[in-house]
């Protein structure tokens, strides 16, 4: 939950190119059609589809295949603890798109360099959201009052991680040291969680006077009762209790975490893709039916009540003296 800033609109122009239409803004992006990442990433075809170099970079995050049939995304933030802004979330969308688009790839690990998984968002965060790639339908970031937020939240939150869930292959998270409020956005889309013996898991946002963080699965990966406890309390969850809670798949000591998450990635894309996309699907799906994406949204709506309660009282989306508290027991 950044601090709300007014974006400066800027011009778009269409550039027409290889029979697809791109959008080009400020800094350079383009929308995430096919032939643009290929064109972008050097995606190459391998006679049955498009494969990716053996590594790309961007400013925020790393893709690489350190393993047959394993793509790995990594975030590369690991000074500022990975903290979450705009430019990160864009970014790791766009490693997605290319581990997705990659036919050699049946499993995609998400990792972080560093002390830590992820530390949540950046809430220094003053990125311009015209600058980036827009992804789903979102609109009018720009509008006054609740509409522009809530549309940019919306976008870059909300419809990025139910987006990285919904990717046709499996995906696992390697996670060690501390993962904080929206570090649990870029977990709980993920399939798979191998943690190390060291991770913690926690939200602690109720003490800025908010539900939970914007992707509320909470009760879906946590349970209803763990998922209470970490939302009033705002302790940090350990990885043994989050293991015992199904939260987690495996806990491993931290030395350990690269090559057993890369062990069991390398086992499942053994498997064909088509029977890994369908299980996923069906799971996924089940889920569906007892009413996550409704919940989600739910919750989501709830939660910028409460932001909009916060701005009446406090000027601000989120009760200043949160902060201090979420600090001191950090």
């Amino acid at each position: 939950m950044p601090t709300p800033i007014r974006p400066t609109p800027t011009g778009r122009r269409d550039e027409g190119g290889v029979g697809t239409r791109a959008i080009v803004v400020r800094a350079g992006f383009r929308l995430a059609t096919a032939q643009g990442l290929w064109e972008r990433f050097g995606m190459q075809s391998n006679g049955d589809g498009m494969q990716s170099t053996a590594e790309t970079t961007w400013e925020r995050v790393r893709f690489d295949r350190p393993a047959p049939g394993v793509g790995r995304i990594t975030l590369t933030r690991a000074e500022a603890a990975n903290a979450q802004d705009y430019l990160m979330i864009s970014q790791l969308n766009e490693a997605f798109d290319v581990a997705a688009q990659d036919t050699e790839v049946r499993c995609i690990v998400l990792a972080a360099e560093g002390n830590h998984f992820s530390s949540g968002h950046d809430l220094r965060d003053e990125t311009d959201i015209n600058d980036l790639p827009i992804v789903g339908t979102q609109c009018h970031f720009d509008a006054e009052g609740a509409e522009g937020y809530m549309a940019r939240e919306a976008e870059l939150y909300v419809g990025l991680c139910w987006r990285w869930r919904n990717i046709a292959k499996p995906t696992i998270a390697q996670v060690q040291g501390k993962v904080i409020a929206g570090g649990l956005m870029l977990v709980w889309p993920m399939d798979l969680v191998v943690c190390s013996d060291d991770a913690t898991f926690a939200d602690p946002v109720v003490a800025f006077g908010v539900n939970g963080h914007e992707y509320f699965v909470h009760p879906y990966e946590a349970g209803a009762r763990l998922a209470k406890e970490m939302l009033f309390t705002g302790r940090p969850i350990t990885a043994e209790e989050a293991h015992r809670h199904g939260m987690v798949n495996k806990v491993v000591p931290r030395d350990d975490l690269e090559s057993a998450t890369l062990e069991m990635a390398a086992h499942i894309a053994k498997r064909p893709m088509i029977g890994l996309t369908l299980a996923k699907q069906s799971v996924n799906n089940s889920l569906d039916a007892m009413g996550m994406y409704t919940a989600i949204q739910s919750a989501f709506g709830l939660h910028h009540v409460a932001h909009n309660h916060n701005m009446r009282l406090f000027d601000s989306l989120v009760d200043p003296s949160g902060l201090q508290v979420i600090r001191d027991e950090a």
